[in-house]
């Protein structure tokens, strides 16, 4: 079995229950096969990333095996704007944020709502310099663990939307991430747009930001911040104190 996210945003959760743990988002137009029931909830795995979790059965459409598969090879359109508004039938609004795939309103068969679209669309490979551009909009976004989006988002999330935006693949974890690219040796190799991973005691990837120009990070930790980075890690400006430790730099692009 195949859905469709056809709200605006719908949790991701780690087990079948409303008190689990939110270990992702699911924004409007994104596609995922069902690989599992329980009661009223259905694990799913996401089209783009393969990250799994449950969502509730009640919050999203389903949709063929064909329409799935047509839709993962075509190209992906997405809005590119903080906010916009799906239009459906007796004036329906439906809000939705930065990232939000369209490209499934062109199927009538998958459209059965006859939602459209009036706003700004982004698609295709952008410059590497304009991943910080994109980075910006997300700036003061309060940090939000499993979130996607610039009204709440977590270091991996924003790191992923900034890159999908562009038209680049980042797979969704910190850990995750962390496995692609090149790794450099310095900093000072690094470029704008490259991007930074910290770990912890254990050594465990916990944390990942986008490097700038002259030693600048932007990355979600309490919200969407600039911050200094240095060989040791990042140093926040504020506190006047290392806060993350750098474990690896690597180029994705």
């Amino acid at each position: 079995m195949f859905g469709i996210c056809n709200l605006a945003i719908i949790p991701l959760r780690f087990e079948p229950s409303d008190r689990s743990e939110i270990v992702s988002q699911v924004l409007f137009g994104e596609h995922f096969q069902i690989i599992d029931t329980h009661n009223q909830w259905s694990k799913i795995k996401l089209q783009y990333d393969d990250y799994e979790g449950w969502v509730d059965s009640k919050q999203y459409q389903l949709i063929s095996e064909q329409d799935y598969y047509q839709l993962s090879n075509d190209s992906i359109v997405l809005n590119a704007d903080l906010i916009e508004y799906i239009t459906g039938p007796n004036n329906l609004l439906i809000p939705i944020t930065l990232g939000t795939s369209l490209s499934f309103l062109n199927y009538p068969e998958i459209n059965t709502a006859n939602f459209s679209f009036e706003g700004n669309k982004i698609s295709g490979i952008k410059k590497k310099d304009s991943l910080i551009k994109t980075a910006y909009m997300y700036l003061h976004a309060p940090y939000l663990w499993g979130g996607k989006t610039p009204f709440g988002v977590d270091c991996s999330g924003f790191t992923q939307m900034v890159y999908k935006l562009n038209g680049y693949h980042l797979k969704r974890d910190a850990s995750q991430q962390a496995t692609q690219g090149e790794s450099l040796s310095f900093i000072e190799e690094s470029e704008p747009g490259d991007l930074a991973f910290f770990d912890n005691e254990e050594g465990k990837i916990i944390h990942v930001g986008i490097i700038m120009t002259d030693n600048y990070i932007i990355h979600a930790s309490g919200k969407v911040r600039i911050d200094r980075l240095d060989h040791l890690g990042i140093y926040n400006t504020e506190t006047q104190k290392h806060t993350h430790k750098l474990r690896v730099i690597k180029k994705i692009i």
